[in-house]
Formats: C-alpha cells, structure tokens, sequence
C-alpha cells in the first residue's frame, strides 16, 4: 500500500467523522477523532461480516488482528482480502475456534457476523474477554439468549452495537428528524411494515459428506445438529428455525426497530401472530412464507406481513414501513422515503438514499456489498466507536436490540402456540402462559450451555 493510498485513508476517516456530526442533533454519537488505533477480531468472515469489517477499516484507525471462521476456504480467502484493505497490510492471525481467538488476543473491539445460534454465546464471551462487541441482528435466537447479552454487557460495562443501522441510515435519519419530529404526521394511530422479498431458500438437497475444510459440528454449535446437505452459507441456514427466527427474526426486526426509534417506542404492550407454510411447501424449509404479527402499543398498532411468494402490495416499497398520522403518512424504506400529506396544499417530500460510491471507490470492486447500506454501515460503526470514546452508550445499543429482537420472537412464539402474548421484561416471563414463558428459552446442544440472564 503506497503512501498516497495511506493519506487517502486518513482523509476519508476525517471526513466521515465530520460527516457523522450533521446527524448528532439527531440522537447518535459524535465522534471526536482519536489518534488510538484499534485492535480488532471478526467472528464469522462470510459475506456481511467481511462487510461490516471493511466499513470499520474505512473510516478508523483499525488493526485486524485475527479472523475466525470453521470454514478454512472462507477464512483464508477472508485473510487475503483484510490484508489488501487494512493499512498494515498484514494478514491477521487465523482461527477456527473463537475461544482459542479471544484467549490468544486482547482486542478491543470484536465484530461477530456468524449465523444467530452463535450471537449469544460469542458476544458474551467477547466481552468477558474485554471487548466491547458490535453484533450482528437478530441478537439472539431465543428472549433468555438476548436478557443474558444485555446483563453481560452492562456487567462488563462494555459497548455493544448491534447491527441495526438503519438508525444510521441518513435519508431515514432525515425522514425522522423533518417528518416525524416535525410532527408533519399529526397524531400517529397506526403502522404498517412489510417484507415481500422472494428470499426463502426451499430446496431439497440430498444429505452428503461433511467436506474437509469446514468443521460443521461448531458451525452447528449449540444448535440441533441437522444432517449435512450442503454448505450452510449466505441464504440456506436462514431457512431453518434451527439456527434463527425466519423472514421474522431476519427482516422485521429492522423495520420494527425503525419504527421504535422513530417514534420513541418500548416494549410492545402486547404481541399476536399468526402464519405458517401456506404456499411453498415442496422444500426443506421450516420457516413461514406467511405471516402476519401485530405489536400493540397504547393506541397504535404496529403490524407486520411478510410472504416470500406473490407480489408486493405496493412495488415501490417491498421491504418497508408506513406510518400513519391523521395529518399524513410516511413511507420508509432503506432505499427512499415518501411523506404524502393529507391536505393538498401542503407539499409532498421525497428523499432517496445516499450512495458514496466516489467517496469510496473500493466499494464498486467489493464482492456482493450492498451498495445501499454501506454509508448507513459506517455511520454506525463511528457512532460505536464515539460510544467507546465517550463511555456512553450507542444509537443501537444492546438492550434496544434485545427488545427489537425478543419481540419478534415473541411473535414467532405465539404463532406457535396460537394467542396473543404479553411479555414481562421484569420477570422475565410471559404472563400467565406457562407454555409460551417456557418457550422463551431454547434446549442447548450438548456440551453447549445456555447462557443465565443473571442480574447485575
């Protein structure tokens, strides 16, 4: 890497810093730059964890000391690429046990992009080895997973950042900030958030040889081990309840999440779902290609539907939220916002994403990056580290995941068990239904122990 490159890094890291002070009113950290460079480790280095990896080194003094990951191809082509893209140029050590990881290296921040089974067990242990975290969403696969993450977060007193950045996403910060705030909506009585994306991987592939470069009894984990058929990356775990929550967990956790940051929303009052595998039902897939949840608030009902079949309801916004106000509405999603006001003499706002592909050329070369959600990314990973800095805590933080997460879940849990739910976050239970508040902690797979939400 020449020097001109490196004055270049040091440019961009500048003016991202400076770029994140326009969206400090807003509610995010204000980076003060620091001359510290920090040391970093990436658990899982599949697609978004090289992603969100690649976004830090763009806009911080990073060093990546070590990768981990139980697939040796991915690890080592992972290797390569950190190398190329940090400013040591070094390849960072390379593991494929995160514990061996953390016990040989004292990093300050550790990044986790694995499969959901893991999030729990693996921020925990971060932090327990001083790390602060910045996770990947859903937090958790199940609602003890998520109470134990934030209990070992505010016991460590370590930052954790979740990977929600759609509160770092700056057309949606904008839409928040003029519309919402503004209070151009009127009185708000009702959302709507959707996903209508065709993304439900539903094969039916035979059961093969485990190949020798990926060790797929720690891929699997605490999970159940299911019989191996195929390479478990990008969309193909994503299909199983086994290793996450569905379309559910994946995908109407970022849109609720908006939503509660928008309008300043807690814990759902109440929680009803129904759904199930209603179309695509030649495959393997266990999770629902349909399903409708409704998150109750005093006076406001925030609703959900997704299907992976069909065709959107509206095919300007396939994956969004609308909210409703008796003054307007607000269309939101990560690639625009819409404000149609209610009185016509009022005039309609539009605003689209914000791409930086000149800013950050690199980006247009980076393997299956999402070009949309790379300013969104970097934002959040300069929110996290002003939240270190600063010793306070983030705009995603972990307990605002856990409650975006746990509530889909939540969701999932009464589709099962077929009513609505009312979960107590004090007690840790869902009140008076023993089944459902049973259902709140799944069975580990041996050796693998559930992490206890103990109090701090």
């Amino acid at each position: 890497m020449n020097n001109l490159t490196i004055d270049r890094r040091r440019f961009l890291s500048a003016s991202a810093a400076l770029a994140l002070t326009a969206y400090g009113a807003n509610g995010m950290n204000m980076l003060h730059p620091t001359a510290q460079t920090y040391r970093v480790g990436l658990i899982g280095t599949g697609w978004y964890g090289k992603s969100d990896l690649f976004r830090l080194i763009q806009v911080a003094p990073v060093e990546v000391v070590a990768l981990c990951d139980v697939d040796k191809n991915m690890l080592e082509a992972a290797g390569k690429l950190v190398s190329q893209r940090q400013k040591s140029g070094k390849v960072p050590k390379l593991y494929g046990d995160y514990r061996k990881m953390l016990d040989e290296n004292k990093m300050d921040i550790v990044l986790i992009g694995t499969p959901d089974h893991w999030h729990a067990l693996q921020t925990i242990d971060a932090l327990k080895s001083g790390a602060h975290v910045y996770v990947q969403k859903p937090i958790s696969v199940d609602v003890m997973e998520g109470e134990a993450m934030v209990a070992a977060a505010r016991k460590y007193n370590k930052v954790v950042q979740v990977g929600t950045q759609r509160k770092s996403t700056p057309h949606l910060i904008d839409a928040k900030k003029k519309i919402v705030e503004t209070g151009l909506l009127g009185k708000v009585a009702h959302v709507e958030m959707c996903c209508y994306f065709h993304m439900r991987a539903n094969g039916n592939p035979e059961t093969q040889a485990v190949p020798a470069f990926l060790d797929y009894e720690m891929w699997t984990g605490p999970a159940p081990l299911r019989p191996y058929d195929g390479l478990p990356h990008i969309r193909w775990w994503r299909t199983f309840n086994e290793y996450g929550n569905g379309i559910m967990g994946d995908m109407c956790v970022h849109m609720l999440d908006t939503v509660r940051w928008m309008l300043g929303l807690g814990w759902p009052k109440k929680i009803s779902s129904t759904g199930g595998v209603y179309v695509q039902k030649e495959g393997k897939s266990n999770i629902a290609d349909t399903q409708t949840a409704v998150f109750e608030y005093d006076n406001l009902n925030c609703v959900w539907t997704h299907r992976s079949w069909g065709t959107p309801a509206n095919a300007d916004y396939p994956w969004s939220l609308t909210i409703y106000g008796d003054k307007g509405t607000l269309y939101a999603s990560t690639m625009q916002y819409d404000f149609v006001p209610v009185d016509k003499k009022v005039e309609k706002i539009h605003k689209d994403v914000v791409y930086e592909k000149e800013k950050y050329p690199e980006d247009q070369t980076e393997e299956r990056i999402e070009l949309n959600a790379a300013p969104a990314t970097r934002l959040h990973m300069l929110d996290f580290l002003s939240a270190i800095e600063k010793k306070s805590r983030p705009v995603a933080d972990i307990e605002e995941g856990h409650i975006s997460t746990a509530s889909c879940i939540l969701a999932n849990i009464s589709m099962k068990v077929g009513r609505p739910l009312v979960y107590d976050p004090q007690k840790r239970e869902v009140v008076g239904d023993k089944e459902a508040t049973a259902l709140l902690k799944r069975p580990y797979r041996a050796p693998w122990k559930h992490p206890e939400p103990a109090r701090v």
